[in-house]
């Protein structure tokens, strides 16, 4: 700090220096405090490149309220990127505000000219944009008397030379340490998945039929449980009981056998030809293919042999098998990522960052990984620094359900995205606090959310039993409030049945049977799946966070929000009936700038739903929804004539 210059809160940046996250191609917002004693005007400016690189690249940055300064980056490479913000008084800019503020008061302001005409000669030099014309002048405008002050003044405020000499730091300048960011590809923090089981469709080949229904349907992601090799050692049958007969294939996640392990394919799903192959048409589809990583093992994985180490090892002699009471999972193995000797922890790692390697070179560029929250932060650390130092496209989202600090460490120490809590989240208030909480709050700098309504564990909320209208309520909630959402396969058929009142899961998963569905009902929910995925493709302010709104009304089961893009080209806004059994309505109170109309007395909000147009006027239009179609996507527009 020089002079009194303070430059604070610079963001984005993580709790503890690891690397903020930004989006290649995408706005990237820095921001700080920045201030200083006295009443001079100061000027500031972000300095930023992609690390190791030798010369930074320079923005300016524009003050706000309350000291508040910012600028836009858009960062056009992958990979880690370093700034930092450096502060200077503006001696121009005090000059000439302190100048216009003697004008304004018809105070004689000669020698206040002549000291701005003494300021722009010891400038000179430095101003190697502005044409020397434009100096001459203003100097000799600045110093003659026979010309009225205020027209003299005006001389020097030239749009050339008000910017170039704000530009110029002074020998007060103070720069704020460096900071990183990882720059992703899109697919990191946008997108729509679609998890599926292979060996519902067959295996791998009956998958690979299945994924022109899924692009067809405006999915970005299709995500696959692991497909290696199931272990026999207490396999679990249907429901998760511990008496399988002959024909129960097991849990995906008990992995490995005779086959191999975490770099072999289960052979009822076909061999490692057959993966190439659903990759390859998944690419040809515009997908990408996410895989399960989930770092554990049946009893008869290999490295349970080769490894013991590498295993809890209890007093008996025997391993810890995975618990989560009253869970037990008696066919899984958990890791010890802490063996005694250093040697057999490197080698571990190196194991486990082999498994990653692997599938990278079978196209797999997005990885689910499973419970990471139960493995060392250290070894996240590693692995995905490690992985991104060749491979800086690749995405890992983070399944971990787990204690909010827990979830947001793990985002800061490198993971892409995250599950939430969204599934939990039902009513008008839990949902707005939430969301704001991910778009406004401290973890937005790193963690970016991805919504899930469902998934193969998790049956939650009004969907357990619900009709087809809260599958969509549940859809629109998670595809316009998050920009990356997912449903797990069977959701287009409102599959509903839980285990039982206590018991989140699914009645008769999937993960531990081999499910038989029609997906050409003609109840089926795959049109408005469809038509969801378009207007997301259609509406870039769906593929932000941070500029959702909440809207007013006082129906607590009426949520109202929008979405802008930045410079208001695009706006959206949603309302949703929250009831899964009753019709609601109200009339709203809306912020009609945030939807760039508060000027306007009409306007037009089209139902990209239904293709429906309305026609309001003002701030409170009347809305009502059905429990059976329960939402609004209003793609705000200006009226015609």
């Amino acid at each position: 700090m020089k002079r009194g210059i303070v430059v604070d809160n610079v963001r984005p940046r993580t709790p503890t220096g690891l690397p903020a996250k930004g989006v290649v191609g995408r706005r990237l917002r820095v921001s700080a405090d920045i201030f200083r004693d006295g009443h001079h005007v100061l000027a500031a400016r972000v300095a930023w490149r992609v690390a190791g690189s030798k010369k930074w690249q320079v923005t300016p940055m524009a003050a706000g309220v309350n000291d508040a300064w910012a600028a836009s980056l858009e960062p056009t490479e992958l990979g880690l990127h370093e700034f930092y913000v450096e502060a200077w008084t503006d001696a121009f800019g005090t000059w000439r505000h302190d100048t216009a503020a003697k004008l304004h008061a018809n105070a004689d302001v000669d020698l206040e000219l002549e000291e701005g005409a003494r300021l722009l000669e010891s400038r000179t030099r430095r101003l190697h944009r502005v044409d020397r014309e434009h100096v001459r002048y203003a100097l000799e405008a600045l110093r003659d008397p026979q010309r009225p002050a205020q027209e003299r003044f005006d001389a020097a405020l030239t749009p050339e030379l008000v910017g170039a000499l704000s530009e110029l730091s002074g020998s007060d300048a103070t720069k704020s340490p460096v900071q990183r960011v990882w720059i992703d590809r899109e697919r990191a923090a946008v997108g729509a998945w679609y998890e599926l089981f292979p060996r519902s469709y067959g295996g791998l080949r009956g998958a690979t039929a299945r994924l022109d229904a899924v692009a067809a349907m405006g999915f970005d992601v299709v995500y696959l449980p692991p497909v290696h090799p199931i272990g026999s050692s207490f396999r679990k049958g249907r429901d998760n009981s511990l008496t399988p007969d002959d024909s129960d294939p097991g849990s995906p996640w008990a992995i490995g056998n005779a086959s191999g392990g975490h770099t072999a394919i289960e052979p009822a799903l076909g061999d490692i030809a057959d993966f190439d192959a659903f990759v390859a048409r998944a690419d040809e589809l515009h997908l990408d293919v996410a895989l399960d990583y989930a770092l554990q093992c049946s009893p008869d994985h290999p490295w349970v042999a080769e490894h013991p180490e590498w295993f809890h090892q209890r007093p008996d002699g025997s391993i810890q098998y995975a618990e989560n009471p009253p869970k037990k999972y008696q066919d899984i193995y958990p890791i010890n990522f802490w063996p005694d000797e250093e040697s057999d922890r490197r080698a571990l790692w190196d194991a486990c960052k082999e498994v990653v390697d692997f599938w990278i070179g079978h196209g797999v560029r997005i990885f689910r990984v499973d419970n990471p929250h139960t493995k060392p932060l250290t070894f996240w650390e590693w692995l995905i620094a490690q992985v991104h130092a060749d491979h800086p496209d690749i995405v890992f989202l983070s399944e971990a359900f787990t204690r909010p600090k827990m979830m947001a460490k793990l985002a800061e120490v490198g993971f892409s995205q995250s599950y939430t809590y969204f599934t939990w989240r039902t009513s008008k208030h839990e949902l707005r606090d939430y969301v704001e909480e991910l778009a406004y709050g401290p973890t937005v700098d790193y963690m970016r959310p991805n919504f899930w309504p469902t998934t193969p564990d998790i049956l939650s909320g009004p969907l357990r039993n619900g009709h087809p209208g809260v599958f969509k309520q549940r859809l629109v909630l998670a595809a316009t409030l998050s920009p990356s959402y997912g449903v797990y396969s069977g959701y287009e058929l409102c599959e509903n049945e839980p285990f039982s009142d206590g018991n989140e899961e699914f009645l008769h998963s999937e993960k531990y049977e081999i499910k038989h569905r029609d997906f050409d009902r003609p109840d089926s929910l795959a049109p408005f799946l469809t038509r969801l995925n378009e207007i997301r493709r259609h509406h870039p302010a769906l593929t932000e966070l941070d500029n959702v709104t909440f809207h007013h009304s006082g129906n607590d089961e009426m949520l109202v929000y929008s979405k802008a893009t930045a410079d208001g080209s695009d706006v959206v806004l949603v309302v949703v009936n929250l009831d899964p059994h009753n019709p609601q309505e109200d009339t709203l109170g809306l912020d009609v700038w945030a939807l760039g109309v508060g000027d306007r007395g009409r306007y037009e909000a089209h139902d990209e739903i239904t293709d429906t147009t309305f026609v309001w006027y003002g701030a409170n239009p009347y809305v009502r929804l059905s429990p059976a179609e329960p939402a609004h996507i209003l793609h705000i527009r200006e009226a015609h004539p």
